[in-house]
């Protein structure tokens, strides 16, 4: 499987600021409310700390029974609106979070879906899955945990902080002298899983498309005997993913062993500076015990935050990969003056002298090819493969644009026509159909949802569609299955056609329309053409040119050239490439 190209690596700051200004600005209040409980929920933390010295120099050393309850309900209260406050912003944030990763997954996908064809060509399926899915679920992860516990961290932490200069001034920068080493060691664990993170994230879109793949040509799987070699192949990706979390895992939890050793010795300068201190007269227990229990709360904010980066840094990571796609723009687009196309006539489609070329291809697709297809008549395409048929389909709804020389509609160039326009009068039925997991009813009336009942079931009895659907258990409402798989391949394509059908629009292209058909059913189908065909302009491209003599012209393309053009039986008078190709036909 090739491998794809790097993602480049964007600042964290510049990757936080785009979450903050473009998906955080909108719920800024909910943010405030959050915040607002974080700071109590803290200060609560924070007020325990200090509870302490009187409770150890009032209380129990001084001995004052009439103030162990008071003292006693003042800690209790402390927990229990502090628990209240975690709960309360717990709530607010992770549903911050959840709404701000959902808008970046809608923005994705509908990113997506306004690119053109090439893209989708150069990026598998399931790597797109994987971005849409998985790097956006680690997103997902990450900004509802770094959100919810960030805040509350710092918060806790510096008023913690306030608390230990507040008891002792010089014992504080003491342990702060720990402070430097763990930041850096959390920042560097915070690079190297940020890199780590698009590995993972790499191989989990790699294993994807791999599934997908395996998935979707099972048939040829098991026809081929080929179940051990795709357990293997699988069974390699599993094991890279597996590889790289587990490193993650050791590389992130690094920080714990090291954090512990550092509050260690803090711990050991505090006991032993305070100690001397309390000897000389210069400190008490109780400030002591405040200061101790100060910095062993604080401690847990620390290692929150150290591992709550971990979980960002694979968040941003992933947010990399997911803002590399977002920011990707699509080739084919409309002019700023497009103008949309004229409706309620019934265009003629021409070719001026059009070079194309696919990316990556050695010899162009079409080389210079100059056609009319004439308003109201039928045109067909006819050629050996890789003659150019497939791609003039693919250049009149302008899925690609051409290199040199231009297509027109109605006189205008298709670039100047908005593309909304342009594909509204176009009826698209290709060899590649494609089936919803979706009632036989809503699959008909795909791209016509103001369609009534009436019209979709016209449609599938033009289709000669209507007796199959009504044979099935729920009828029009029975579900197809993923791209149809309860159907045969003739019943796919008659669903596709009934749609076409229903879209009824001035331009139609039968991409071999038929291909997947029995003869008998082909020519029952072939009526249905006919009369659809009236009074629009229609390319077909067929597989057998017995269904394509009766058409107004035949232009034969090969190698990306037309060689010979005219109607069937001028064609088969000239002996040429299509007389040959008819004959042979017929031998079959």
């Amino acid at each position: 499987m090739s491998k794809k190209p790097a993602i480049p690596h964007t600042p964290t700051l510049k990757l936080i600021k785009r979450l903050v200004g473009v998906y955080l600005r909108p719920y800024f209040r909910m943010l405030s409310a959050a915040m607002a409980f974080m700071l109590f929920g803290a200060a609560m933390t924070a007020g325990f700390a200090v509870l302490m010295e009187p409770v150890m120099d009032k209380v129990l050393v001084g001995k004052n029974a009439s103030l162990i309850l008071p003292f006693g309900l003042a800690i209790a209260l402390c927990f229990t609106l502090s628990g209240l406050a975690t709960y309360a912003h717990t709530v607010l944030m992770n549903k911050l979070g959840q709404n701000i990763v959902s808008d970046i997954q809608r923005d994705l996908f509908a990113r997506f879906m306004i690119l053109d064809l090439a893209f989708f060509h150069k990026n598998p399926s399931g790597q797109l899955l994987s971005r849409v899915v998985n790097d956006v679920s680690v997103m997902r992860n990450a900004v509802a945990d770094s959100l919810t516990g960030i805040g509350r961290s710092l918060l806790t932490l510096i008023l913690l902080v306030g608390v230990m200069f507040y008891q002792d001034a010089r014992l504080a920068v003491i342990a702060f002298t720990v402070f430097p080493i763990a930041a850096f060691c959390v920042a560097y664990l915070g690079r190297r899983l940020r890199r780590l993170s698009g590995n993972i994230q790499d191989e989990i879109a790699s294993l994807s498309d791999q599934l997908s793949q395996t998935f979707n040509g099972i048939r040829q799987v098991k026809a081929y005997g080929m179940e051990e070699y795709e357990n293997k192949r699988a069974g390699t990706a599993i094991n890279n993913v597996r590889r790289l979390i587990l490193k993650a895992v050791r590389l992130g939890t690094l920080s714990t062993p090291i954090n512990e050793a550092l509050v260690g010795l803090a711990l050991c300068g505090m006991i032993v500076y305070g100690g001397f201190q309390i000897m000389a007269g210069n400190a008490t227990v109780g400030s002591l015990i405040s200061f101790i229990t100060a910095f062993s709360l604080a401690y847990e904010p620390i290692k929150r935050l150290a591992k709550l980066n971990n979980t960002l840094q694979m968040g941003l990571g992933a947010a990399d990969r997911v803002f590399a796609m977002m920011d990707t723009m699509p080739s084919i687009t409309n002019k700023l003056d497009a103008r949309s196309l004229d409706e309620g006539s019934t265009p003629e489609i021409r070719l001026n002298n059009v070079t194309f070329s696919y990316d990556g291809a050695d010899r162009p697709a079409l080389d210079g090819v100059t056609l009319v297809a004439p308003a109201g008549k039928v045109t067909a395409l006819v050629g050996p493969s890789g003659g150019g048929k497939s791609t003039i389909m693919n250049l009149i709804p302008r899925f690609y644009d051409v290199a040199l020389g231009n297509v027109l509609v109605n006189g205008a160039d298709i670039r100047d026509l908005t593309l909304e326009s342009l594909r509204a009068n176009i009826a698209l039925v290709s060899q590649d159909i494609t089936i919803f997991d979706d009632t036989a009813r809503a699959n008909i009336a795909y791209g016509r949802a103001d369609a009534t009942e009436e019209e979709i079931i016209a449609a599938a009895c033009a289709a000669e569609a209507d007796l199959f659907i009504r044979a099935m258990p729920q009828g029009y409402d029975t579900r197809l299955g993923e791209n149809g798989v309860n159907l045969s391949g003739g019943q796919r394509q008659r669903i596709s056609i009934a749609r076409a059908i229903l879209r009824d629009a001035p331009i139609l292209l039968l991409d071999e329309a038929t291909s997947a058909l029995d003869t008998e059913s082909e020519q029952a189908i072939q009526k249905s053409f006919a009369r659809l065909q009236e009074g629009r302009t229609t390319l077909v491209i067929a597989h057998r040119l017995s269904t394509v003599q009766n058409a107004d012209q035949i232009i034969v393309l090969d190698r990306g050239q037309i060689v010979e053009q005219g109607r069937h039986d001028d064609l088969i008078a000239k002996q040429g490439l299509y007389a040959r190709m008819y004959q042979a036909g017929l031998r079959e």
